[in-house]
C-alpha cells in the first residue's frame, strides 16, 4: 500500500482540471441560447395577455361572461364582467370607474356617455337585440300571444299583487316597459301597482321568488329563469327598439384588447354565444 501512488495524486488532479473545461463547455454552451429564447418568448406572451374590464347591462351578464371565456380561450386575454343597470354603469363611468369597454341596453345612455366624451365613438357598434315580455310566477309553457290593450294585467295581479319592473325612469327595461304600457293605454292604471327594482334581473327575481305575480322583463331574462314563464310578448312597435350598443371607453387601460373583444362579438363565434342566450344578432352591426 505504501508503495502505491494515491488515486488523486497531484499529477492526476492536474490532468482532470485540464480536461474538465474542454468537455464541459461544448455540453452546456448550446443550452444557454435556448434558455434565453424561452425566457424571452414567455415574457412576450405575458406582455401580450391583458385583462379587459367590461361593464355590461344586467341582462347581458351571463352572455358576456360566456363570451369573455370563449374569447379568452382563443386569445389568452381575460375579460372581467361587471353587470348592473345601464344607468348605474353609465354614471359610474362618468365618475371615473375603471372600465375598458361598456355594453348597455339602451342607445340613449350610450349617447349620454358620448356627449360627455366618455367613449371612443369609432369603436361603437350594436351588439345584439331582444324583445319585451310579460312574465308570471312558476314554471310553465311560454305563451306566444301578444300583450294587447285587452290583456287584463290588473285582473291577473289580483287585489294585492304587484307588477315587477326595473326602474321606469332610469333603467332601459323599465323605460321600455313603461312605453309599452303607455302605448296600450294601461300605464296610468297600473303605475300605482308597480314594484320597481334596481335592474331587470332584480325585477326577474321578484317574480321568480313569488314576491310579485307578474313582471315585465326581456325575453332573454325570462329564458334564463326556470321559475317563471312568459305570459305574453309586447309588440316591437309598442316601445323603442331594444338594442345593445357597445364601445371602448375613453379612459380604457386596454383599449386594443377591448376593441378586439367587441369585434369578436360580431364574428360567427361571438354571435353563436349571444344567440345561445336568446339574443338576436341579425341586425346587430
Amino acid at each position: 500500500m505504501r508503495g502505491q501512488r494515491p488515486l488523486f495524486s497531484a499529477p492526476n488532479a492536474l490532468k482532470l482540471r485540464a480536461i474538465r473545461p474542454e468537455r464541459s463547455v461544448p455540453m452546456f454552451r448550446p443550452a444557454l441560447p435556448l434558455l434565453g429564447v424561452a425566457m424571452i418568448l414567455a415574457s412576450a406572451a405575458d406582455a401580450r395577455a391583458e385583462t379587459v374590464t367590461l361593464f355590461a347591462a344586467a341582462s347581458l351578464g351571463d352572455a358576456m361572461t360566456e363570451a369573455g371565456e370563449a374569447w379568452g380561450a382563443e386569445t389568452g386575454h381575460e375579460v372581467t364582467v361587471a353587470p348592473a343597470g345601464s344607468s348605474a354603469l353609465a354614471r359610474q363611468i362618468v365618475q371615473g370607474a375603471p372600465a375598458d369597454a361598456v355594453v348597455l341596453a339602451n342607445a340613449d345612455w350610450m349617447d349620454w356617455l358620448t356627449d360627455r366624451d366618455m367613449i371612443d365613438t369609432d369603436t361603437r357598434r350594436d351588439v345584439a337585440r331582444t324583445s319585451l315580455v310579460l312574465i308570471a310566477t312558476g314554471a310553465g309553457e311560454d305563451s306566444t300571444e301578444e300583450v294587447t290593450a285587452d290583456t287584463d294585467i290588473a285582473g291577473a295581479l289580483g287585489p294585492e299583487g304587484r307588477l315587477a319592473m326595473a326602474l321606469v325612469d332610469a333603467v332601459p327595461a323599465g323605460i321600455y316597459g313603461r312605453q309599452a304600457l303607455t302605448s296600450l293605454g294601461r300605464w296610468e292604471a297600473l303605475a300605482p301597482r308597480v314594484a320597481q327594482a334596481d335592474n331587470v334581473r332584480a325585477a326577474l327575481a321578484l317574480v321568480a321568488l313569488g314576491e310579485a305575480p307578474l313582471g315585465i322583463v326581456y325575453a332573454t331574462d325570462a329564458a334564463a329563469e326556470p321559475r317563471v314563464h312568459v305570459a305574453g310578448t309586447f309588440a316591437d312597435d309598442s316601445h323603442d327598439p331594444i338594442v345593445y350598443p357597445g364601445a371602448v371607453t375613453a379612459e380604457a387601460d386596454a383599449p386594443g384588447a377591448a376593441a378586439a373583444f367587441l369585434d369578436w362579438l360580431g364574428t360567427e363565434a361571438g354571435r353563436a354565444v349571444l344567440e345561445s342566450h336568446g339574443f338576436d344578432t341579425g341586425d346587430a352591426d
